[in-house]
């Protein structure tokens, strides 16, 4: 009797679930996500990532492998799904975070009535759909509680667009810098906000908390403008208190992650979703500095890595089909709910999409996009079960079930569909001549140590022409990795998102700070923010990162240092001969346009930002052909800015050309000849076409100086050039192109950099005195095949 006083305790007091531990039975969990996940990557090469990792929940929960007892036993230990939940919601929190530190609200202003209306388009069609079926789900699921709570729940399931999701698929099928791309990623952060005001009227239903709805609400708002200002002055304190270093300390960041934390965890405790409220907090949170860019380098790479894989695998663990197993008719609810919500969405958004002039191809891929779940309606469900609204288990399981299934049908069909249109959104580069001088301006400026950056950033901002004129400018630290460590290339190269784990001092050194501080004076003075890039190659290969990065982000120009660089006294002095290797390459291989700077930032001063108020004056020499008509385009857009005095020089013959068929024997007069002459009649044609159309627009109305000059050769045009050497603070002007011209020809003794053409040569060169920077301009020329290897010329 005695031991068995001593055994009872033990057996009765001691269970199972006190062993119960979260972080163990999660860390079990994690591994299986992840290694099931890349196994469905590998084997099923059309599934996305995110999708695979939904798919691996999917495959990991009670509707596959945990359906085995003892597998479930483990898996879903008592008070396991509080812990889940509760990771989950802090998932949540820091992922919204992170998409509104990322976001470009500026975007999303501008094409405001573009995606509000496709993305209610899709939810107002989803919510008709879910009500008319509110009544047959409601019976068929035996369900008790209010129909109307059941149809605001069934419409979220129908019409939420997991942003998330969707941000996550977009950059991996690399298309989310297209136009497409971002009216879909801003489409969906609507439709969730649509979601999540619906998703109140379910979790304020209650008595209790709806008598207080209005004075609550006002207290959340408070809470996040309280944040974000806080956010302001903590961000330009640390800023402050870090000048001189290259990021944030780690405890630095807990600081602003626990004021975000704090802030969401008081909205969920006053009975509303923080998910827009730290959308909105990190959308807020100030641009440009050390802050910005240490939050941005650390939560990105955790985030995208581990916290993204995490929370897509829990929502497909969610999924239950056990209860499908034994009543196979609820399939039939399952497939409905997909096809109103498929159909919903495609019905709406092509609707919408045709009202606001969207091409159908594009609003079928929208659509699909725009289907994609696992976010507020999973919140939704999860808040609906725990407030009792319906008690039905059978409808919260089939719902969850209809959400992941939804979106793992849908995953591989947007990767068909962008497979499939990848001639419309594949990189397809417009000539600045071409663009609209009002038009946005995706700019990548390259550096390979501090010196140029402060032209570099000047001629961005003064590129951008208007204050009101969008901008997207990327600025790529190019550092040679060497040849002893080149095996670590791939590694580095892949770590542009999180460079915490790079050997900074090794690569690039104090360097980093340099440039920062550069960045983030352009930042404060002009207010747009440049995003930062570190690519470490060696210099053989280092083109293909430049070119491949140009085409990810969809860059209209890529500017380039010159490979020589001023001393004190004014002489050029060569630097790397990587650099110059590097810069042949990009304009061989770049598919946009291509500009050099020979910076003379020492004697004739930088280019000024907004930040300024001193009067630049620049100059473009036209001679004519496709290079020249780029410089003039890129012209255009500086001419605009106001701290900014543009004269054009158009370099003329002083006597008009013969008749070309004067001087060439019949007997000569082959095809070539003959097309070559031809080539030439239709250039000069587009030259005055396009002159005629710039005058009238800009030196009519006064905003553009004009001078043309007559010359007989290339002695007259380097003579009329001295004379204007130190009137400038640039010279813009096109490499070459311009086919066979006297007004160039021997306009030098000898070419010592070909890659900048005659005209551009001849400027950087020792024998020319000038006080300005020259910044050179190549049209890229689409062609049928890839040129060989070889070395540039200047008709090219």
């Amino acid at each position: 009797m005695g031991d068995a006083e001593m055994e009872t305790p033990v057996t009765t007091g001691c269970s199972q679930d006190q062993f119960f531990n979260p972080i163990l039975t999660m860390g079990y969990q994690v591994a299986a996500i992840l290694v099931l996940s890349h196994a469905f990557q590998l084997g099923l090469k059309s599934i996305p990532g995110p999708i695979a990792q939904i798919l691996a929940g999917f495959v990991l929960g009670p509707s596959v492998i945990s359906n085995i007892e003892s597998v479930k036993k483990f898996f879903f230990q008592a008070f396991a799904t509080d812990y889940y939940e509760t990771m989950a919601m802090y998932a949540r929190i820091i992922i919204m975070f992170l998409i509104g530190l990322e976001f470009d609200v500026a975007y999303l202003i501008r094409n405001l009535r573009r995606a509000h209306v496709i993305a209610f388009g899709g939810c107002i069609m989803c919510t008709i759909f879910a009500f008319a079926i509110t009544t047959f789900i409601y019976e068929e699921t035996t369900a008790e509680g209010s129909h109307f709570l059941m149809g605001c729940m069934i419409a979220v399931v129908l019409s939420n667009s997991g942003s998330p999701l969707v941000i996550r698929l977009a950059a991996q099928l690399r298309f989310a810098t297209t136009d497409v791309g971002r009216l879909a990623i801003s489409s969906s952060l609507i439709a969730d906000l649509y979601a999540v005001c619906v998703m109140l009227i379910v979790s304020r239903n209650k008595k209790e908390k709806s008598k207080h709805w209005v004075s609550d609400g006002v207290l959340s708002l408070t809470i996040i403008v309280a944040v974000a200002i806080i956010n302001i002055y903590l961000a330009k304190f640390m800023n402050r208190r870090n000048r001189n270093k290259k990021y944030l300390s780690s405890i630095e960041v807990c600081i602003i992650l626990v004021n975000i934390f704090g802030a969401a965890m008081a909205i969920e405790s006053i009975g509303y979703s923080s998910i827009y409220a730290c959308f909105i907090i990190g959308s807020l949170f100030p641009r440009g500095g050390k802050t910005i860019r240490t939050l941005l380098i650390k939560l990105t790479y955790t985030i995208h890595n581990f916290v993204f894989p995490i929370y897509f695998g829990y929502a497909g663990f969610k999924a239950d089909l056990s209860v499908v197993y034994k009543h196979v008719w609820r399939v039939g609810i399952i497939f409905l709910v997909i096809l109103l919500s498929v159909g919903g969405k495609i019905t709406g958004t092509l609707a919408a999409c045709h009202s606001v002039k969207t091409p159908l191809s594009e609003g079928v891929l929208l659509a699909f996009l725009l289907n994609l779940k696992c976010h507020v309606d999973l919140v939704t469900l999860t808040v609906g079960q725990q407030n009792g609204m319906v008690t039905s288990q059978t409808f919260y399981t089939l719902m969850i079930c209809s959400v992941v299934i939804s979106s793992i049908i849908s995953g591989p069909l947007i990767a068909y569909l962008v497979k499939r249109e990848s001639d419309t959104l594949g990189y397809k580069h417009v000539a600045l001549e071409a663009q609209d001088p009002d038009g946005e301006l995706r700019i990548l400026a390259c550096v390979h140590n501090p010196r140029p950056v402060a032209t570099m950033v000047g001629l961005i901002a003064t590129s951008r022409g208007a204050d009101n004129v969008p901008i997207t400018p990327y600025l790529m630290h190019l550092i040679e990795l060497p040849k002893k460590t080149k095996t670590k290339k791939k590694m580095m190269h892949s770590q542009k998102e999180n460079e915490e784990f790079s050997d900074e001092d090794d690569y690039g050194g104090n360097e980093v700070v340099e440039i920062n501080e550069a960045v983030d004076d352009f930042t404060a003075d002009t207010g747009v923010m440049i995003h930062q890039v570190k690519i470490l190659a060696p210099f053989t290969s280092m083109h293909e990162d430049v070119c491949e990065f140009a085409e990810e982000v969809r860059a209209s120009i890529i500017i380039l240092p010159f490979h020589k660089h001023q001393r004190i006294d004014g002489v050029l002095e060569k630097g790397k001969a990587g650099i110059r290797t590097t810069n042949q390459k990009v304009l061989r291989h770049a598919r946009c346009t291509v500009a050099i700077l020979v910076d003379r930032g020492l004697t004739a001063g930088s280019l000024q930002g907004s930040g300024s108020d001193s009067l630049q004056h620049v100059v473009t020499l036209f001679f004519g052909g496709t290079d020249d008509r780029e410089a003039l385009g890129f012209s255009e857009r500086m001419g605009s800015h106001h701290h900014i005095n543009l004269t054009v020089i158009r370099f003329l013959p002083r006597v008009p050309p013969k008749d070309p068929n004067v001087e060439v024997n019949v007997a000569q007069k082959d095809e070539s000849v003959l097309m070559a002459i031809s080539d030439n009649e239709r250039e000069n044609e587009i030259d005055n076409s396009v002159m005629t159309d710039f005058y009238n627009k800009y030196v009519t109305s006064g905003r553009v100086g004009y001078v043309e000059k007559r010359v007989n050769d290339g002695t007259d045009t380097a003579s009329a050039l001295r004379d204007i050497s130190d009137m400038y603070s640039m010279f813009i002007v096109g490499k070459g192109g311009r086919g066979h011209t006297t007004i160039t020809t021997g306009i030098s003794d000898w070419e010592e950099c070909p890659e900048l053409g005659t005209v551009a040569d001849f400027l950087a060169s020792s024998e020319f005195d000038i006080g300005g920077s020259v910044l050179v301009i190549q049209q890229h020329i689409p062609r049928n095949d890839e040129e060989e290897d070889v070395d540039i010329d200047e008709d090219r």
